[in-house]
Order: structure tokens, then sequence, then C-alpha cells
């Protein structure tokens, strides 16, 4: 166990919590929202310290980032237990693990591991994805400074469902984010995701945007639940008002978890919604789960040549010359170094 970062002390032993945006205050003995952080004798621990349940080299554009270091690798590592309990969740397994039994589980791999490791791989980055990594926040950060210091940059995977004390703790730090917006609808937050609201996540990612952390978006689309093209066109709207050069990943659904009944999402539908969003003027919309769609490609904002072809989390060909169309000479909204 760790002391926990970012919570305070209350009368009577209890502690708050403002890691993420349930903002949990606790008793003693008691544990969050997360299962992972738990108030010991007034103190607030965190239970996942240094413990990985899950490590992999990934392509960075499996994250998926598409403008932020493309054609690197990726080290990515995750602990048990999510402040989320989404119905469709991809990794409950571990996300769900301390909530299903109880308990928490992983490998000890302290930081200066981990980057060790991550260097070893030939890797350019560290990614704290697969869970929640908000919820392993103490993990993430120490081993993100350990990172930075041999040259990596650092890249959460999120819900973005965090306070904005975590996001000035991050800054400077992590590097690069894709969040889930996950819908449009505080609905869709409050019933699908475990009680959780809308106005958090977007107020995180206008605020990342703030302290210069590279942003990324994905929306899963689930058939029947956030298919209105009506509510896409929100979303479309909130990232062009933000930055219309904000890439947008908007992603086919599978059947996982508790919404293993739901069928597939018909791959025309995630194509038009890419059209709504090109539509309303956002620079990069990419369809995803479509391995081989024309929607994986980078194409230029100005003259629609092709600059980044891809398939899957591969990259077949890039023609951008000094971070620009080669044919326009438009500046092109990618980190490459």
């Amino acid at each position: 166990m760790k002391e926990a970062y970012l919570y305070e002390k209350l009368d009577n032993n209890r502690v708050q919590c403002n890691l993420c945006a349930f903002r949990c205050k606790l008793s003693d003995g008691y544990k969050g929202i997360c299962e992972v952080r738990e108030n010991k004798g007034g103190t607030l621990y965190t239970l996942v310290y240094p413990k990985t349940v899950a490590k992999a080299v990934d392509p960075i554009e499996k994250k998926p980032l598409f403008h932020f270091l493309p054609g690197t690798k990726s080290f990515s590592i995750a602990t048990v237990g999510c402040n989320f309990n989404c119905l469709y969740c991809q990794n409950y397994e571990i996300s769900q693990y301390p909530r299903e039994y109880g308990k928490v589980v992983g490998e000890y791999y302290p930081p200066e591991k981990v980057v060790e490791d991550a260097i070893a791989t030939g890797c350019k980055s560290i990614a704290y994805t697969y869970t929640e990594p908000t919820i392993f926040f103490e993990y993430a950060i120490d081993t993100a400074r350990i990172a930075k210091e041999k040259g990596l940059k650092n890249i959460f995977v999120t819900n973005g469902y965090m306070t904005k004390e975590a996001i000035d703790m991050m800054s400077g730090l992590i590097d690069a984010a894709n969040v889930d917006l996950k819908s449009f609808s505080d609905a869709y937050y409050l019933q699908i995701c475990g009680r959780a609201r809308l106005k958090p996540v977007l107020e995180a990612i206008e605020y990342m945007k703030e302290k210069g952390i590279w942003v990324e978006l994905t929306t899963l689309i689930i058939p029947e639940v956030n298919d209105d093209p009506a509510e896409i066109m929100q979303i479309a709207e909130f990232i062009y008002h933000l930055d219309p050069a904000i890439p947008w990943h908007i992603s086919r659904f599978h059947p996982a978890y508790k919404f293993d009944n739901v069928p597939p999402t018909p791959i025309q539908v995630i194509k038009n919604f890419r059209q709504i969003g090109l539509s309303m003027g956002l620079k990069y919309v990419y369809t995803g789960n479509i391995p081989g769609d024309d929607g994986e490609h980078t194409y230029c904002p100005k003259c629609g040549e092709l600059l980044i072809a891809r398939y899957g989390f591969e990259i077949m060909a890039n023609t951008i010359k000094d971070g620009k169309c080669p044919k326009c000479g438009e500046k092109i909204d990618i980190v490459w170094s």
C-alpha cells in the first residue's frame, strides 16, 4: 500500500478523495467507488501500487492515438479496478475484478522496472491503459516522472472522469490522452457507466487542452443506445468549438460483458457518422474497429490528399513532408517527437 495523492482529511477519521469526479467521502475502513482506494485510520491508501495486472508492447495507434508519435510503440500497463462500471466493458475481467471478487491482484512491478522495460523494448512512450489510469494515479505519476527523465512520453487512455487537481498534477508529466467521450447524454453516463455524469468529462477534456496535453477522443457507437445522429452532431459541435483539429475516433461496438446480446454496430452507421463529423468542420475523423476501411487513413483537411494510409494499427504509407501536405502545403496537426 502507498498513501494516496490528492485527498483531504475530514473529521472523525473520514477522508475525501479528490482524484476523480466522484470525490468519494469515506469513513474509516471504507473503499471508494473504484474499490482500490481505502481509508485506513484516517489515511487514504491506494491498494494497487505497484501491482500490474496487464502489460504489453502496443502500436500507439491501438490506444488509439493517430496524431501523436505515429508509427511508434508504446509500453502499456494497467492495474485492476475502475471508477466506472460500464455494461459493455471490453476489459471487464480486470477493470471489474475488485468489484466481482472483493480483492486486488497483480504482479509487483515497480516504476523503475516499467521504464527499464519500456526502453529495452524500443518504446517511445508508456501508456497507462486497459483499465482507468486515474484509479492507479500514484503508480502512473511516479512511473511518468522517471519516464520523462529518460526521454519517454506518457499517455493516459481514460474515461476522463477526473478532477482539475488530478489534471494539474498530470501537467508536464502526461503528454497525451485519448479520452472516451462515450455519449453526450447524462442519462447514458448514469445508467450505462455506473452513476457517472457527462459534465465532468467535458470539463476534463477542456482543461487537458488548456494545460497543453495532446487530446484525441473516442466514441464507441452501440446500437440503439447512443446511435442517434442528433447526438453525434452534438459531440461534433462540442469538438469543433473546442478545437476542430482534435482527432475523433468513432468506433464500432462488439458484444461484451453485460451487453453480450447486443449486435455489432452496422459498418455503414460508423461511416455515416464519420461523414457527419467531417461535414461539421472537424479536420480528422476516423472509423474504428473496421480494419481496411478508408476512414482509418489521414487525409489533408484542405485538399483531401491521402497522407497516412493505415490498415488496422499498422501504417502502410506516410507522405507527409516536414509536417505538411506534400500537395498543397497545409500544416498537419501531428506531434512527431
